[in-house]
């Protein structure tokens, strides 16, 4: 399997090289400029609920951009999306999706910083996994003329939201050590390239055995999820860590917050142990979170320890913080000019293969992020499962977690 994930990886990165001088700011609508094609989730539930249809286009309205999208990314937080795992989930039918990239196509009134044929990248409040996009210019970023559309999906979200808890939050200084659960995720290689812009830091990360193989040069100690961690973690810093990034909860929430050297951060941006299934469990909602140990605030203080939460998206389109969003994004782009950072993008989808693509989400397949191509056309395997409902308006509910998911995937994108 680990080597499965890296061959995935190295494929998908000779896709990205390849299409490195394909990459123009053509701009021109397909002949129906008045529609196009959008992953619609007709209603919370399994992978029978999304389906690629068509849509209506939007066009900007006063201070927004128009984009032609040419990626999206794909996140856990879209798998929990689907199943209605949040608070306050909005209505259905919706188009799923928080970021994506693509090119200016044009700008509506009072826009001002960008230009028809931008190559930009973006966040978005849902909407993000269609062929054309519009949002306000405020959540919009323009790409470094040597990055690919591959990486600018796999960039926004998840290095923004690592920097953050990194350095806004937990004030990472030269010297600490760092937890991180995932370590394999999206997320998890943020924070150790991260990490490794600060001069020694610790890094000890968390991820299923068969990806060791792949992201053990990224993290200074790694460690099978399934081993007792914990007591490994100890045995090589004794006096624990200074922060812990948990995108699980449940019981890794009591274990990790016992690691916690005083005056250290725990961040809880995540709670993926929550999903064990196709569709949404009250029974593992809960037992999740009976298996968070209560916090007893006389012993929080008394250890000098901190616990936050993180929310990104809460962050932008909640709490206006998109200025400080803003200045994250300036300060993360200059050390992609510098070569120090870089997103790892796992694999490239079509719209019509999204459910494979969350089924490797949900099976935590994947090393890194996953990236839906717009432009890409599905393998056969894939078309033959087509996202489109029956006359009869119903699909056959697809088990998620079997074995076939895995044998039907393509390994090269």
């Amino acid at each position: 399997m680990a080597k499965e994930g890296a061959d995935m990886t190295e494929e998908t990165q000779y896709m990205i090289d390849r299409n490195a001088g394909k990459e123009g700011v053509s701009v021109e609508s397909p002949s129906n400029a008045k529609e196009m094609r959008a992953v619609v989730l007709a209603g919370f539930g399994g992978l029978n609920k999304l389906r690629v249809t068509k849509k209506a286009m939007p066009e900007p309205q006063n201070g927004e951009v128009k984009i032609r999208v040419k990626a999206c990314g794909l996140n856990f937080l879209d798998l929990m999306v689907r199943q209605g795992n949040i608070d306050n989930p909005p209505k259905t039918p919706l188009v799923p999706g928080f970021e994506c990239c693509g090119i200016v196509e044009s700008v509506g009134e009072n826009t001002q910083g960008f230009e028809i044929g931008d190559r930009v990248m973006a966040f978005m409040n849902y909407n993000a996994w269609a062929e054309v996009v519009c949002t306000p210019v405020d959540f919009v970023y323009k790409m470094p003329d040597e990055m690919m559309f591959a990486e600018a999906a796999a960039f926004s979200l998840n290095f923004v939201a690592a920097y953050m808890m990194l350095f806004e939050v937990a004030r990472l200084r030269e010297g600490m050590s760092v937890l991180v659960h995932s370590a394999g995720g999206a997320v998890g290689q943020a924070v150790a390239q991260l990490c490794s812009t600060v001069p020694n830091i610790t890094v000890f990360g968390i991820a299923s055995c068969f990806k060791h193989a792949s992201i053990k040069d990224s993290v200074t100690h790694l460690f099978d999820r399934n081993t007792d961690y914990i007591q490994e973690i100890k045995k090589i810093s004794p006096d624990g860590v200074d922060i812990v990034l948990d995108c699980l909860c449940g019981e890794n929430t009591g274990k990790s917050l016992s690691l916690l050297k005083p005056l250290g951060t725990y961040i809880l941006y995540g709670a993926s142990n929550m999903v064990t299934g196709e569709t949404r469990s009250f029974f593992s909602f809960a037992k999740s979170w009976w298996q968070v140990e209560k916090v007893n605030p006389i012993k929080l203080y008394e250890e000098n320890k901190v616990i936050a939460g993180f929310s990104l998206l809460n962050l932008l389109f909640k709490q206006g913080g998109y200025n400080l969003v803003k200045s994250v994004m300036n300060k993360l782009l200059s050390l992609y000019e510098q070569k120090k950072i870089r997103p790892l993008v796992d694999s490239l989808w079509a719209l019509e293969e999204v459910k494979e693509a969350m089924q490797r989400i949900h099976d935590r397949g994947n090393i890194g992020k996953l990236i839906l191509d717009v432009e890409k056309s599905p393998t056969p395997l894939m078309a033959n499962d087509s996202t489109e409902t029956s006359e009869a308006g119903e699909e056959e509910e697809e088990p998620e977690g079997d074995n076939d998911s895995k044998e039907r995937m393509p390994f090269i994108h």
